[in-house]
């Protein structure tokens, strides 16, 4: 009987143990779970707004697909728009009203042009772009209404200043510094009569600044330049350009013009393959003959350009000059161009010419061995080396203009001395000439 009560007893006691710490696990988690924060629901995700369509050359196109290419080498506008769904009856209207704006013959290779099309089966084009220039576009409206416009585009013009000095040649050491063939040429026919510019040294300076012009922030040209500078052996040279009514002029620190009344060379950038001779050895007829004239070698279609104003005497053809042209500049002067491929447009006997327009291309007719320009000049009825006769300056400033070239130097020469030589510009000296400008004005 007392055993059974013992067994009873470790039985109660046992139970109870077990009920306890049931309980006790149960108030722990539930007192876990109370001190752990509620989970925070997440907001579903906004859908995405959608990207406006772009307008291209001012035309929405949130219904059109954009197809953007070149023009091919043989491509026009009938094999292009065949692949739209463009029948050839349209097509043939559509070149008929665009005549008077933009001649579909026109259309060159490696042009760029843009379709806009539905996003049908057919991709129907809707318009056709084509941009013939940097500075032009034409729009093709193929909707119900063929019509056809040609837009320009803004031209900023932008102020740009270059610097450098000269290890090898000018041409290296100018488009080295972001320049291009056509600001050397400028700059070369600015200082032509003060410097031989084949004869430059290393370590010669330059500085321009000159106008460039930019569509869409990419450039397509440049301006005029609007002054330079030059240091050679050590002696430095401005250039600044002053209009005195006549258009730009270049001029130096005291006012002198750095321009003569003729270009030195009808040529841009050429070789003399032979000069001014009383006696020469002739390489077609094959006898000693005088040569009284100037040769210059160059590629085939190089332009010719006058070497002053005038009125052409002569635009023809003869056996042993070829096509050739005579310019007659005033009572003293007269130049003549020969061996001519091909004369300029609007080139022809009668017609004026300005000074450094092109009025024919390189070739080698007549009695030529090859392509070349024979350059002659005649001063009072004589024919004389061109290279050695001494021409006349141009006009100085005059009087009347000299305090307002005296101010325009001053800034001129301020501005000059903000450029280093490595391109970059001096802020004091701007900050300096900037405050000199504000107080004069």
């Amino acid at each position: 009987m007392f055993k059974r009560s013992i067994g009873l007893a470790i039985l109660v006691a046992v139970s109870l143990l077990v009920f306890f710490t049931v309980v006790q696990n149960l108030t722990f988690e539930k007192a876990s779970a109370q001190s752990k924060p509620n989970p925070v629901a997440k907001p579903s995700p906004e859908p995405e707004a959608k990207a406006p369509a772009p307008v291209v050359y001012g035309i929405p196109t949130d219904s059109l697909e954009i197809v953007e290419a070149t023009v091919e080498r043989g491509e026009n506008l009938s094999e292009i728009l065949d692949n739209y769904n463009i029948s050839l009856t349209t097509i043939s209207e559509l070149a008929k009203k665009s005549k008077p704006v933009f001649n579909v013959r026109r259309i060159s290779a490696n042009r760029n042009y843009t379709i806009l099309h539905l996003p049908d089966s057919g991709k129907t084009a809707q318009y056709f772009i084509y941009e013939p220039s940097e500075t032009e576009y034409v729009i093709y409206d193929l909707r119900k209404e063929l019509n056809v416009t040609l837009e320009k585009r803004r031209i900023d013009t932008v102020e740009r200043a270059i610097a450098g000095i000269i290890q090898n040649s000018l041409f290296v050491a100018l488009t080295e510094a972001g320049g291009s063939a056509q600001l050397v040429n400028h700059f070369a026919d600015i200082y032509a009569w003060r410097l031989d510019l084949n004869r430059l040294q290393p370590g010669d300076k330059f500085k321009l600044i000159y106008d460039e012009h930019v569509v869409n922030g990419k450039t397509i040209g440049f301006g005029k330049i609007k002054s330079a500078y030059f240091e050679h052996e050590g002696k430095e040279l401005y250039a600044i350009g002053f209009d005195q009514g006549k258009g730009i002029g270049y001029y130096d620190q005291e006012g002198k013009s750095l321009k003569r009344a003729f270009l030195r060379e009808p040529l841009e950038f050429s070789r003399i393959s032979s000069r001014f001779s009383k006696s020469r050895f002739h390489p077609v007829q094959k006898r000693y003959k005088p040569h009284l004239g100037t040769d210059f070698a160059a590629r085939h279609g190089t332009p010719i350009r006058t070497v002053g104003d005038g009125i052409v005497l002569e635009a023809k053809y003869t056996r042993g000059n070829g096509y050739y042209v005579k310019i007659k500049h005033n009572k003293t002067y007269t130049t003549q161009y020969l061996h001519m491929s091909k004369f300029a447009r609007g080139v022809r006997t009668g017609s004026r010419v300005k000074q450094g327009q092109t009025i024919g291309y390189v070739g080698s007719t007549g009695l030529a061995t090859g392509p070349h320009l024979c350059y002659r000049f005649w001063k009072n009825g004589k024919q004389v080396d061109a290279l050695r006769v001494k021409l006349p300056s141009a006009d100085p400033v005059k009087k009347s203009k000299l305090d307002e070239f005296e101010q325009l130097k001053e800034a001129t020469i301020n501005q000059m001395q903000a450029i280093n030589f490595d391109g970059t510009q001096q802020p004091e000296l701007l900050a300096s000439d900037k405050q000199e400008t504000q107080k004069g004005a």
